[in-house]
């Protein structure tokens, strides 16, 4: 183990002449996102669940507007500001209800900040999750999956709305 943490110490001087880039958080990441998706993997299997020859068009595009929508309101909405104040700092607000965070310094947060207020991020985790959901609770995760679709469809009317009534006032 010593061994593996001498690399990646090497790889992370090496890898940003300032050393900003938490390498080995990167990888601690990347590990407990391959657990994680094992487990339900494994959870599939242990189930039984045959997987399907290919995804369906429809479930492929209702996955990625929920995925989209999930990510977004985990990574970026003032109301689930509190999952993330334990890794990130406030910085201040950034579009409709959304907010701009930063990650901590501490080495040890900074990775975990970084995730959860990207939403590119969180939509890897959200989508394997989603995907699973629809293996092993077909109709509540799709039931779910509508929810969040219809609720990106509203966030796309209330834009279109506010913007036709600023250009309609002339703000």
């Amino acid at each position: 183990m010593s061994r593996v943490k001498g690399m990646l110490r090497r790889v992370e001087d090496t890898y940003a002449e300032d050393g900003d880039r938490p390498i080995r958080g990167y990888a601690v990441a990347m590990s407990a996102f391959a657990a994680y998706t094992t487990g339900w993997a494994l959870l599939v299997r242990r189930r039984g669940r045959p997987l399907p020859d290919r995804p369906a068009p429809w479930d492929v595009a209702l996955t990625a507007v929920a995925t989209f929508r999930l990510s977004r309101l985990l990574s970026k909405a003032s109301v689930t500001s509190p999952l993330r104040a334990p890794f990130t700092t406030f910085v201040g607000p950034q579009g409709p209800a959304e907010l701009h965070e930063e990650a901590r310094s501490d080495d040890r947060k900074a990775t975990v900040g970084e995730l959860v207020t990207c939403p590119f991020c969180v939509s890897v985790w959200v989508a394997s999750s989603l995907t699973a959901g629809q293996l092993l609770w077909p109709r509540a995760t799709r039931t779910a999956m509508g929810a969040l679709t219809a609720l990106a469809g509203a966030d796309a009317l209330q834009l279109t709305y506010g913007a036709l009534v600023d250009r309609t006032t002339g703000e």
